[in-house]
């Protein structure tokens, strides 16, 4: 392994910090034990799988952010090594090493080994915070089979190692150093995970982020290669956003940017408009993805609709517009970053993801209304640009919502309210029904006779449907197919109409051939959920089918294959049953029309034998940026994805 000296200048990033003489062990307040966390890891790191897995990265790291917050750090070292552990360094100030004055253990033994035991509950120690609960360490520690930890402090070199979260010997002095800071290392215990294999690009993705959001910072990742990447942005927000849309055609010349402070609150937003329909807002506070808003969010929708439409009557801009503006006309092709800093931010429910300070809303709220009405008078050319869009969406809302009517008059007349080509199923408790989206009627026809009638509807989809990336929502609810799953899963449409306490169906499962065709078709109904029903994969609603790609057959023996690897093994094993004089035959499944309705049902539909993938968003960010490349109008961005990622592509027939 590469070792990086964590005293090793990076581009444009200072060397040094002054060090308060503050932070000791009097600042580590202890909260609770850790006994049952091995017991019940998925508790504290959200499951025992690839999430969970990458999660203690983040938790170590976090610690580091917590001391780039407090003004204490610039630099971050994460390495994948060869021998499946990982490194974590940083020039913060050091875990304290000192004893504690209750505990009578050293500062650095309780943060590893307890619950609760850290810094971030002191306000002496850190003014912000991202890992509020601090229990990052002593979990990390708990979930592997062995964690080192060295600290760089007061001009030694200190070093301490853990087995299962259990000390192997109390906290040495091994060395003197003039560098600060912590270096952890950490092996996941296999008896734990069910994953233990990192990926980097995953890591990639968050180290970025972090990147990002604290532009005085410098990050390296490193694989297990020795080859390294380096985010350091001293853009911050402003390149995040340009990041963000670079597959799209932005319509200012550079992102605007705001920067206040009230109190003890630190607001911090870019944005920009773009050709595109969509609206793409992410949210942090103290480095922490607020997926589900809050109070910060609500703020800045306020403001920015206020500040623009005062902007737009004062100067007469929309004079041909009969229409009044609404906040969802502000959304179309809006890019944003909303980043706070709060001293003691309060989160609803336990994963925080929603904000819930109601003092800053009325923060984020005048510092934007302050700032953007300057950005306004100074900048009326790109004000007209936003307007003319904003009009444009208003105009489209209208459209739609005519449509909608329209859908809503035909289903009325019809029967049942539901669309013809549904086969639906006979009981009506939505959490044992199940709805297959079936691609062309083929496949369609075996789904309807290999299922359970009794919970699974089948809807078979008559081509492609509409690329919702490139079209405005009146286009979208013009579409014949999309009007029949809106009106299928019964959740209505629009933010004011969708509720996901209307759907009809607790798995909506999308099935399509192992072809390209089917893979486009996916991917269509993919963008047409994420777009516009997200909600529905917050919930853990959709699913992909997993027919298989092979039937291998040797007389009365077969087995079914869902790749090469998986045929390539059986037909093996077959030969060396029968020593070598088997006659294998391979069927391979171009399309589900091409199994009976016994085969589909056998490998594909029957609850007790079947595959389905979860489909879920781990990073909004970065879905964002994939649809946005493969759906967008920008070819070159989506051929540069296919080359890169083609290797990864296992049950495609081509």
């Amino acid at each position: 392994m590469q070792e990086a000296d964590i005293n090793t200048p990076t581009p444009s990033i200072p060397a040094a910090i002054p060090v308060p003489s503050s932070y000791g062990a009097n600042n580590i307040q202890v909260l609770d034990g850790i006994e049952h966390v091995r017991m019940r890891p998925a508790m504290y790191i959200g499951d025992i799988h690839s999430r969970g897995l990458h999660h203690l990265i983040y938790e170590i790291v976090d610690n580091s952010i917590d001391e780039t917050l407090g003004g204490f750090n610039d630099y971050i070292f994460v390495s994948l090594n060869p021998d499946g552990s990982v490194t974590v360094i940083d020039r913060g100030r050091g875990i304290p090493v000192d004893i504690h004055p209750e505990k009578q253990k050293s500062a650095l033994e309780l943060v590893m080994t307890v619950i609760g035991a850290g810094g971030k509950f002191d306000k002496g120690a850190y003014k912000v915070s991202g890992g509020l609960h601090g229990v990052g360490a002593s979990v990390v520690n708990a979930l592997s089979e062995w964690c080192e930890v060295e600290v760089y402090r007061d001009g030694k070199v200190y070093f301490q190692r853990f087995e299962r979260g259990i000390p192997q010997g109390d906290v040495k002095a091994i060395g003197s150093s003039d560098k600060r800071g912590t270096k952890t290392t950490f092996m996941p215990d296999h008896l734990i995970f069910k994953i233990t294999e990192f990926r980097k690009d995953i890591i990639i993705d968050r180290m970025r982020e972090l990147a990002f959001l604290n532009k005085n910072l410098s990050i390296t990742v490193q694989d297990t290669e020795g080859e390294q990447e380096i985010f350091h942005f001293e853009g911050g927000l402003k390149e995040f956003v340009q990041f963000t849309d670079q597959n799209r055609l932005s319509l200012l010349k550079e992102p605007v940017y705001i920067y206040g402070e009230r109190d003890t609150t630190i607001v911090e937003i870019a944005l920009q408009y773009n050709d595109t329909y969509q609206e793409n807002v992410f949210s942090y506070v103290n480095n922490i993805n607020t997926q589900e808003g809050g109070t910060h969010v609500t703020g800045f929708r306020k403001a920015l609709t206020r500040t623009l439409n005062a902007y737009a009557q004062k100067n007469d801009l929309l004079k041909n517009l009969k229409l009044a503006l609404t906040g969802d006309d502000f959304k179309e092709g809006l890019t944003a970053v909303i980043s706070v800093k709060v001293a003691e931010p309060q989160f609803e429910g336990q994963t925080k993801t929603k904000l819930g300070n109601s003092e800053t809303q009325s923060i984020v709220e005048t510092i934007l209304n302050e700032q953007l009405s300057e950005y306004a008078e100074s900048n009326p050319n790109v004000l007209k640009v936003i307007i003319e869009k904003v009009k444009g969406a208003a105009m489209s809302r209208e459209a739609a919502r005519k449509a909608k009517e329209l859908t809503r008059r035909k289903s009325v007349l019809e029967s049942s309210g539901l669309p013809g080509k549904l086969a639906d199923c006979s009981i009506n408790d939505p959490e044992h029904c199940e709805l297959y989206i079936v691609e062309g009627d083929s496949a369609g026809g075996s789904a309807k006779q290999g299922r359970d009638r009794s919970f699974q509807a089948i809807l078979p989809l008559k081509g492609k449907i509409l690329n919702v990336e490139k079209a405005r929502l009146h286009k979208m609810l013009e579409n014949e197919e999309i009007k029949t799953i809106i009106l299928a899963l019964g959740t209505s449409f629009g933010e004011e109409e969708f509720s996901t306490e209307k759907l009809r169906y607790g798995k909506i499962i999308i099935m399509t051939d192992a072809d390209v065709d089917g893979a486009h078709i996916r991917t269509l109904l993919l963008t047409f959920f994420f777009r516009h029903m997200r909600a529905l994969i917050d919930a853990g609603r959709v699913f992909i089918a997993q027919p298989p790609l092979y039937l291998v057959k040797s007389g009365k023996e077969q087995q079914y294959a869902w790749d090469d690897d998986e045929r390539n093994s059986i037909s093996e094993s077959m030969r060396k049953m029968q020593k070598g004089k088997a006659n294998i035959h391979i069927q391979r499944y171009k399309g589900l029309g091409e199994m009976n309705p016994e085969q589909l049902w056998s490998t594909t539909m029957d609850p007790a034998h079947r595959s389905l993938l979860l489909v879920s968003v781990e990073n909004a960010m970065e879905a964002d940026h994939v649809f946005s490349t493969l759906m967008g109008d920008k070819v070159e961005p989506r051929r540069d994805f296919i080359e890169k990622n083609a290797r990864y592509v296992r049950r495609l027939d081509v």
